[in-house]
């Protein structure tokens, strides 16, 4: 004979059985590979914590959960913040911006997760974040790249570079099977390594040209502001295609996920190969055609965009072993634990102090290497990290890879 309480429990049971779920709030309006991301990813996660470390090393992974110590910072807590939203469980508010856009969306919570969504998460932050855009508008700083984009090409706000003055510098023919994609941080900020580029690529007998590129959009997709996404993509591929290109480098770790990955998503074909620098060098290299260096101690810091986001590592490394007499000698966090330089996703302009926090973690764990140089294939986590190098005060030298071959070749 069931007692009065088990008869309560049951119908509670029932009740809950009962209950549909509760029914998504309209996302029609976002980019439909941001919809399916959501979707498909708001009941993978099992909360298991794993996105917290890193696997196999047991260190910190995630810089803004460590920076801000809440759960909403954190992949996993992202994802349940995306879950009540959408659900209509959780209001929309100015105070859930800061957990959702203070992500440097690095990934490496990607590579620590052993759910089914893994290879999803950073997509699930970018479609909350366009979400976020479209019902409260995106956070002051990050509106400004999105202004600048549409004024002037590129999120500096810099005049927009047709790149003419430099192709007729370099005597750059207007057709080529190769385009170098130079991307707007080393074109506006980090023109070393641009001329770098251009000088290593002139020593190498490369027949290449520069086009008249357009930002490549991802400051604005790391950040949900996608309006402009299709026209700017759509100019960038009608210039490489009238380039008559086969392939297109580029030296910014930022611009070859965008080219190689964020075009699919938006359904667009470049119909080239895409390179980046590192790998469209390092076969054209043989032995004898780099100087030795002076004896000089190096470390190699994996940008996000191509470790955490692509798997691409071992190259870079093989090139930097191709540089005879220096000793290379890696910090403790690396490859899939790599940790991040702290410039991505909208962070160095949005919340520049989870930045430079972030880099300054960096720039100590090479400090203990007894490293020189610090080492990277990104200019935007050599400005980052150069940046938080001054703050520290350090004798160490940022550097890019690409630098290094031009000064030794």
């Amino acid at each position: 004979m069931p007692t009065d309480r088990e008869e309560h429990i049951s119908e509670k049971a029932k009740e809950q059985v009962e209950i549909k779920p509760a029914k998504l709030i309209d996302i029609s309006d976002l980019h439909p590979y941001n919809q399916e991301s959501l979707i498909v990813s708001l009941d993978h996660c099992i909360k298991c914590n794993t996105c917290k470390y890193a696997f196999g090393a047991f260190t910190p992974s995630c810089p803004s959960g460590e920076e801000f110590g809440w759960e909403a910072y954190w992949a996993s807590g992202r994802i349940r913040l995306a879950r009540a939203l959408l659900t209509g469980k959780l209001e929309w508010n100015d105070e859930i911006l800061h957990p959702i856009f203070a992500c440097i969306t690095c990934g490496s919570c990607q590579d620590q997760c052993q759910a089914v969504h893994n290879d999803r998460i950073v997509d699930v932050i970018e479609a909350l974040r366009e979400l976020a855009v479209k019902r409260l508008g995106a956070p002051e700083n990050q509106k400004k790249m999105e202004d600048r984009v549409g004024k002037d090409f590129n999120p500096y706000g810099d005049a927009n570079s047709t790149n003419e003055e430099l192709k007729k510098k370099y005597n750059l023919p207007n057709n080529a099977k190769v385009v170098y994609f130079i991307g707007c941080t080393s074109n506006y900020r980090q023109k070393n390594l641009r001329n770098a580029t251009l000088s290593v690529f002139n020593k190498l007998g490369i027949d290449f040209t520069l086009v008249d590129e357009h930002c490549c959009g991802s400051p604005l997709i790391r950040t949900g502001q996608t309006d402009l996404i299709p026209d700017l993509m759509d100019h960038n591929i009608r210039v490489i295609k009238e380039a008559g290109a086969e392939t297109v480098v580029t030296s910014c770790a930022g611009c070859y996920r965008t080219l190689k990955k964020d075009f699919t998503k938006f359904g667009k074909d470049l119909g080239v190969r895409i390179l980046h620098t590192s790998e469209f060098i390092l076969p054209r290299l043989s032995v004898g055609m780099l100087k030795e260096m002076d004896k000089k101690v190096i470390t190699y810091h994996d940008p996000c965009h191509l470790g955490h986001h692509l798997g691409f590592y071992d190259i870079p490394r093989q090139l930097i072993n191709f540089i005879p007499n220096l000793e290379f000698i890696e910090m403790e966090r690396i490859r899939e634990a790599s940790w991040c330089c702290g410039a991505g996703g909208g962070v160095k302009i949005g919340y520049p102090d989870l930045a430079i926090s972030t880099a300054k973690k960096r720039i100590h764990e090479a400090e203990e290497t007894k490293a020189e140089y610090l080492v990277s294939t990104c200019p935007f986590c050599k400005r980052n990290l150069s940046d938080a190098n001054k703050k520290v005060g350090n004798p160490l030298k940022v550097i890019d890879l690409v630098e290094i071959v031009d000064e030794l070749l």
